[in-house]
């Protein structure tokens, strides 16, 4: 069996507990886009864990995890996280992480590309996290990008930097900064390419050969739809594509073989960064927006900054649900709603006099949409740690079926609480079919 799990929004929907949860059932865990961009937070009893690269089926000692093709690496970054989480008493060993040979680096111009980019953008950057991570992907497509394949021949790693940082350095000289040294980028990759050596894999070859063998492989998304090069918010979005055909062709696995596709969705929206968001909360609704980041703690992973927070918006959601095909929804903090007295679902948007019940692919038409919502009770008492559907109040019910019904998919997992336990399975779903194996 092999599921894809994906957000549905605009991130931080939190991709990383329920791919924890559902490790314990799979064999391999895989990320397939992306970089080290992710914020994906487990905790485990007393401990926390924010992975930002490492696929977050790594916490369980006893699963192999991989890297895929499909990402970029910023070596340096890898072995920063690989030794962060040893020191929290993981063992992360080439047996138990592989990383792909057909991967891309990012590299140090990548970075200070990503600066030069942000600034040149002015009032229309994107608000990237300053990674390298889109000049990247530019670099892979543009046909100059280096493979860690690649990386592998001290010659040709040096060939390659040589020969790209010669129009890398045009442009960080144009905007004011110092060039980079080709010797000093090279003295310091190279080492660190040595290092990552005993973990390169031809990682769709070893996936093929584990689907063979009958192993479950769970592929885990990073960022969400919304963000998706090309069904997201575009140019307010990352430069990969966190979509379910994304993760066939970002891991190698042809997808007759995936056998389900898990959305993740959490009970308001946010948003980190620049770019349209239809229902965020605006001045005169201030005040919950503060109560759910904090209640929430929605501030991100990676980078601290404050998300924007804004209701429910089913129109976005439903969207994410067809492209991606999804079988079933894991919903997440409920238990942040649980002092609202009203709650409000975006179920359609007007644009002008004009109602729209689909997601509009221009970024001004997202701006000046008027959400329609549609307002519920709130249940005014806590659902922390409930895991018995039938325990949670009735009104939090009716929500939850409510956004089942606008989503129109299965929700199959509430989420009561960032640890493990605090997880609701509802009998009879395609969730509870995965759990049970």
């Amino acid at each position: 069996m092999i599921i894809v799990i994906i957000g549905a929004q605009w991130g931080d929907e939190g991709k990383g507990k329920v791919v924890d949860l559902l490790a314990d059932r799979f064999d391999i865990v895989a990320r397939y886009q992306g970089g080290h961009n992710a914020g994906h937070s487990v905790y485990v009893g007393d401990r926390a864990f924010v992975l930002r690269l490492l696929p977050s089926g790594i916490i369980h000692p006893d699963k192999t995890c991989v890297l895929g093709n499909g990402m970029v690496i910023d070596p340096k970054a890898f072995f920063e996280e690989v030794d962060q989480i040893k020191a929290q008493g993981v063992e992360v060993t080439p047996d138990r992480l592989k990383v792909s040979s057909r991967a891309h680096l990012i590299m140090p111009y990548h970075q200070a590309l990503d600066h030069t980019s942000e600034e040149r953008l002015g009032n229309e950057k994107i608000g990237t996290t300053l990674r390298g991570i889109g000049p990247a992907y530019e670099d892979k497509v543009g046909r100059r990008g280096i493979r860690v394949s690649d990386a592998l021949s001290p010659e040709l790693l040096r060939l390659r930097i040589e020969r790209n940082l010669e129009e890398a350095n045009r442009i960080i000289v144009l905007f004011g900064q110092q060039p980079l040294r080709a010797d000093d980028i090279y003295n310091e990759t190279a080492p660190l390419v040595e290092r990552l050596r005993p973990f390169v894999t031809e990682t769709s070859h070893f996936l093929a050969q584990a689907r063979k063998a009958n192993k479950r492989i769970l592929l885990e998304g990073a960022q969400a739809t919304l963000l998706d090069v090309d069904h997201g918010t575009y140019p307010y979005v990352t430069s990969s594509n966190p979509t379910a055909g994304g993760a066939s062709v970002g891991a190698g696995i042809p997808p007759h073989h995936i056998s389900g596709v898990l959305g993740i969705v959490r009970t308001y929206a946010t948003r980190v960064g620049e770019g349209p968001f239809p229902t965020e909360m605006l001045d005169d609704e201030e005040p919950i927006a503060y109560l759910i980041r904090e209640r929430g703690n929605e501030y991100g992973s990676v980078t601290r900054r404050p998300r924007r927070c804004g209701w429910f918006d089913a129109v976005a959601t439903r969207y994410a649900a067809e492209l991606n095909g999804f079988d079933s929804i894991a919903l997440t903090k409920l238990d942040v709603l649980d002092e609202l007295e009203e709650i409000k679902v975006c179920t359609g948007y007007k644009i002008g006099d004009a109602y729209v019940d689909t997601f509009p692919a221009v970024a001004n038409d997202l701006r000046s949409i008027q959400p329609v919502y549609e307002t519920l009770e709130g249940w005014g008492e806590s659902t922390v740690g409930i895991t018995n559907v039938e325990d949670l109040p009735a009104k939090a019910r009716n929500y939850v079926r409510f956004l089942s019904d606008s989503i129109g998919v299965e929700i199959g997992l509430i989420s009561t609480g960032p640890e493990r336990g605090q997880t609701i399975i509802l009998k009879d779903s395609v969730m509870e079919n995965w759990f049970r194996g």
